[in-house]
């Protein structure tokens, strides 16, 4: 339950905290700052963890890594998992690894998206969906769900159970897992656990499809509330299949649209990611805050995720998918979609690919024989992106002679959004807040355009070393006396 914490502000600004948010991987919390009107003066996400796992990393030899960065989250391990192993292809000199290899890794890839998006609409988001941002915060969960709409639950939970064990089956966990190493993969697809999946691969197409109508049946039901919610324009980034320009989760190149839509970046390289991304520190929070160079950090943050990709792509390979992508797109009347809600759309659009995928992959027999590693020459250094289930995933390492780790740079989806998760906290707090006694509801509402991204906070927190920190001292009186900041380049500074 949201914690109505306030407390006066040195300025004479009223501090409203929202701690912890709540269904969301990890730990952070919301600020705002109102001034004597209750009009909402400052708005902020901050992130309240950190990791460490870019210094851990080194040291440690190579192929360690897909196993050890899945701890970076217990959500989304596959998506670390196999990034890093697509990074350390480069190192083992396996640039393309064997058929057999690359469709295990996609099933696997898959059943990673599928289950994630499942998690987070039926479990984290329904409740709000279902029963109203405002309704009684005991009700806001999946078990009251289950209760009041148990067909609903039911096949929310089967379908994220089916995706586990898609994982359990190509990585040997479903949580953790280990079949993904650098140069391939250590492990066909079993016949029992072919024969299991196969057999239910048809009912999960068909309950994922009933996912999306229900999401749809929700717009229709509230269309302004679906509109004008959380709407912030922003930048799209993902991964794009090259020469068509469909729908990419596992490769492909790197495509940017502005807020209107418009291609402004196309074909980019993916593993020359350093030449369009930058990322700037702030002192209130452990993330960091990503941004297109070329247009600097005030008007080059952008959007990763669903809302995004299925938005930049110009089709979706999957028939069904592609029959809802269209209709998604005619919503927008020919712009672009930027409220936070319409992402549990294109969510559940991607949930619906990613089973038709599933179902589609399992008729192939490179699953179940032939070469599944590949090597050559070796290389200092790899570049492996991928995109995850919150978006764009980009794994960075240099490996030295002796096979140790020299350097890790990990951005991660939720870092990507943080910037625009930011900007849907100030617009929600200045639409819904200013001049209005706050409540439990009110408050909710922040909460619901966070979790729109689906953030994993735990993901994004990685760094260490280079993190900002801000130390206040304050009187018995409530007055600040000193205020002690030290930036994320390391400089120190002071202020009375």
């Amino acid at each position: 339950m949201t914690d109505l914490e306030t407390a006066t502000h040195p300025q004479g600004l009223r501090r409203v905290a929202i701690d912890p948010l709540t269904r969301v991987e990890g730990h952070g919390k919301v600020t705002l700052l109102l001034d004597e009107h209750d009009r909402v003066q400052q708005a902020r996400l901050h992130i309240v963890e950190f990791r460490g796992f870019e210094q851990f990393i080194c040291g440690r030899p190579y192929w360690e890594v897909p196993v050890m960065v899945q701890r970076l989250c217990g959500i989304c391990p596959v998506s670390h998992h196999l990034a890093a192993s697509k990074a350390l292809d480069h190192v083992v000199g396996a640039a393309r690894v064997p058929p057999s290899a690359d469709k295990l890794r996609r099933l696997m890839h898959y059943g990673q998206v599928m289950q994630s998006h499942a998690l987070h609409f039926f479990h984290l988001a329904s409740p709000d969906l279902l029963f109203g941002f405002d309704a009684d915060p005991a009700r806001r969960h999946i078990v009251a769900v289950a209760e009041a709409h148990p067909d609903i639950a039911k096949k929310g939970i089967a379908l994220r159970k089916y995706g586990q064990e898609v994982i359990r089956a190509t990585a040997g966990k479903r949580i953790h897992g280990t079949g993904s190493v650098p140069g391939g993969m250590n492990r066909h697809l079993g016949a029992e656990d072919h024969a299991l999946l196969a057999a239910d691969a048809a009912r999960m197409v068909e309950w994922a499809e009933d996912a999306v109508a229900l999401v749809k049946r929700l717009h229709a039901a509230d269309p302004l509330r679906h509109a004008r919610f959380a709407d912030v324009p922003a930048h799209m980034l993902s991964l794009v299949r090259p020469g068509d320009g469909a729908l990419e989760l596992y490769d492909g190149v790197i495509r940017v649209r502005d807020a209107d839509g418009r291609i402004v970046l196309d074909g980019q390289d993916p593993t020359a990611y350093l030449d369009l991304i930058e990322e700037e520190v702030k002192p209130w929070t452990y993330m960091k805050f990503p941004y297109l160079r070329s247009l600097g950090a005030a008007d080059g943050w952008y959007r990763v995720g669903p809302l995004a990709r299925v938005q930049n792509c110009d089709r979706i390979d999957t028939p069904r998918a592609e029959r809802e992508r269209r209709e998604f797109a005619d919503h927008g009347r020919g712009r672009p979609i930027h409220a936070a809600l319409a992402t549990h759309w294109a969510r559940m659009i991607e949930m619906l690919h990613a089973m038709e995928v599933i179902a589609a992959l399992l008729h192939d027999a490179d699953l179940r024989t032939g070469t599944l590693t590949a090597s050559g020459p070796r290389a200092e250094e790899g570049i492996g992106v991928i995109e995850a289930p919150r978006g764009t995933l980009i794994h960075h390492y240099r490996v030295g002679a002796d096979d140790l780790v020299t350097m890790c740079n990990l951005i991660v989806s939720t870092t990507h959004n943080n910037q625009a998760m930011n900007e849907a906290v100030r617009a929600v707090a200045r639409e819904r807040f200013d001049g209005r006694a706050l409540t439990e509801g009110l408050l909710n509402q922040i909460e619901v355009a966070i979790r729109a991204y689906d953030p994993c906070l735990s993901c994004a927190t990685h760094a260490l070393g280079s993190m900002p920190l801000q130390l206040e001292l304050v009187g018995a009186d409530g007055a600040r006396r000193e205020t002690l900041l030290r930036h994320g380049d390391g400089r120190f500074e002071r202020e009375a």
